[in-house]
């Protein structure tokens, strides 16, 4: 599903940089966009306002996705998580507030601390059919003044984005709204994130709100290969550069994480005619 596709380079943006070497400075000061970090510690919340064109009867489903950090040999690994809260009625006049946490564990001998967060989403009708809808997410974890950055991304929510669907209605986009509804538009306010309509274009029941810039309907190119954690940059370049790499460096990157292993072992194994498809294509012509 594309928006699986595009919520996952969310999820893993900036999570291990070319050359996926722990050692390289840039892989020494990851996750700095969408963590929400213990409270007073800095940053503990984002929210997403949007509008909804539907009934009181119309229903909100919220996946709230994000990464778990374990400590390993001085490296942080990410650990996949997610929280979804189904069938809220937009109609609700009361914000539904869902706690919740994951426990500490150990994992292949990496050491997982408990995190405690919350998701409230709540709802304001505006006119006969129009509602605002809004979802703050929070860490719940109470802040210690002792910690460095490295033992509070331990007890984080990283890289946290959330997809809201809608049944019975439509989502209205915050970047090209109908005239009609430019002022509830206006009216919306997002901290630490921004809500864009995902899925095949002219669909309205998706929006992904991300914590990086994105426009309504993203689209991962078919031709890139897989993950590369790096947006910024082009695949062909980071796939001939990684192909540069000594065997010490390559061996460095095996060594330190799995997810940039299999991006070490899927770029040597791409042949040939792959890279020329990487080298361009042609979208369209006007």
């Amino acid at each position: 599903m594309n928006v699986e596709k595009i919520a996952n380079a969310i999820l893993y943006e900036g999570y291990m940089l070319y050359p996926y070497r722990p050692s390289s400075v840039k892989n020494r000061q990851r996750f700095n966009f969408g963590v929400l970090h213990p409270k007073d510690f800095d940053i503990s919340k984002m929210r997403t306002e949007c509008i909804v064109v539907g009934n009181p009867e119309t229903t909100i489903d919220v996946k709230m996705r994000c990464l778990q950090l374990a400590e390993r040999e001085a490296w942080q690994e990410g650990h996949e998580r997610n929280v979804t809260v189904t069938g809220f009625a937009i109609g609700e006049s009361r914000p539904q507030l869902r706690p919740f946490f994951f426990g500490t564990a150990e994992v292949d001998g990496a050491r997982l601390e408990r995190v405690e967060g919350e998701i409230d989403i709540e709802s304001t009708r505006l006119h006969e059919s129009v509602f605002k809808i809004a979802v703050e997410v929070r860490n719940s974890v109470p802040s210690s003044n002792g910690w460095t950055r490295e033992e509070a991304l331990l007890r984080s929510l990283v890289s946290v984005h959330t997809i809201l669907q809608v049944t019975g209605g439509e989502f209205v986009s915050l970047l090209d709204p109908p005239e009609a509804l430019r002022e509830a538009v206006a009216g919306c306010t997002n901290a630490g994130t921004f809500p864009v309509l995902v899925g095949e274009a002219g669909q309205r029941d998706t929006m992904l709100s991300a914590p990086i810039i994105l426009y309504d309907y993203p689209q991962i190119a078919p031709e890139s290969p897989g993950d590369l954690f790096d947006g910024t940059e082009i695949d062909e370049i980071l796939a001939l550069r990684i192909l540069t790499m000594t065997d010490a460096e390559k061996a460095e990157v095996r060594g330190s994480d799995d997810r940039a292993r299999q991006i070490l072992d899927r770029t040597e194994m791409l042949p040939p005619e792959h890279f020329q498809k990487l080298h361009g294509a042609l979208r369209g012509i006007k």
